[in-house]
């Protein structure tokens, strides 16, 4: 089989598993409308702040919806031998990744497209300057895939791994919470000219935490 087979067949079982679960559409899914609900009805007298504040707003509750993604990724898998099952499964270990990192990231981007809507609805404010927004968007949805997934192999075998894993990886993706905010906001207010350097920074996050984690999530998770 090819790598991008490989990776499909894990991201497949990972989609399924919450398909069956309805995890992300019962939990993730609402934890998002409800962030968004509560600051908007307190901010609602001041409607140009809310405006002001969305795009932040919108990219800590996907960090937020990342932390459950990944943990519910990895929870799945610590009982019954089922981490076992998938070392001595003979895939190859960028696939691993590539297929986990893939599933987050559709589950991801099903929270984004609420969240979008409810932002547009709530906060009344235009998705103008499409190209950043959609690029700036797919960028840093791929870059905290990867990044989630790979600390979450680090956290996965430890008792601790539920708070273990905000620490690890809330400091390592400040710079696509910072990204990704900026070139939203370039983007709304129609100065699509200084999001391009923000999605840039983005693209390298995204290429650089997607390399690392195919040369190393074997290694890391046969420590698990």
């Amino acid at each position: 089989m090819t790598l991008l087979h490989e990776a499909l067949l894990v991201a497949g079982k990972d989609l399924r598993i919450e398909a069956r679960s309805r995890v992300t559409a019962q939990q993730i899914l609402p934890f998002g409308l409800v962030v968004l609900l509560l600051f908007a009805f307190a901010l609602d007298p001041d409607r140009g702040k809310l405006s002001t504040v969305a795009p932040g707003l919108f990219w800590v509750t996907v960090l937020l919806g990342v932390l459950l993604a990944v943990g519910r990724a990895y929870s799945i898998e610590a009982d019954n031998g089922a981490r076992d099952g998938l070392r001595l499964s003979g895939l190859d270990s960028s696939a691993l990744f590539l297929g986990k990192a893939g599933a987050v990231a559709l589950e991801l981007t099903a929270l984004e497209a609420l969240l979008a809507a409810g932002v547009v609805v709530l906060f009344n404010v235009g998705l103008g300057g499409v190209a950043p927004l959609l690029l700036s968007t797919v960028a840093a949805t791929v870059g905290l895939a990867a990044a989630g997934t790979l600390y979450g192999v680090l956290a996965a075998g430890l008792r601790v791994r539920e708070t273990l894993l905000p620490v690890l990886l809330l400091p390592v993706v400040a710079p696509v919470l910072l990204g990704a905010t900026r070139a939203w906001e370039s983007a709304i207010s129609g100065g699509t000219g200084d999001a391009w350097p923000w999605v840039a920074l983005l693209g390298i996050f995204a290429v650089l935490f997607t390399g690392i984690g195919m040369l190393t999530f074997g290694a890391l998770l046969e420590e698990s």
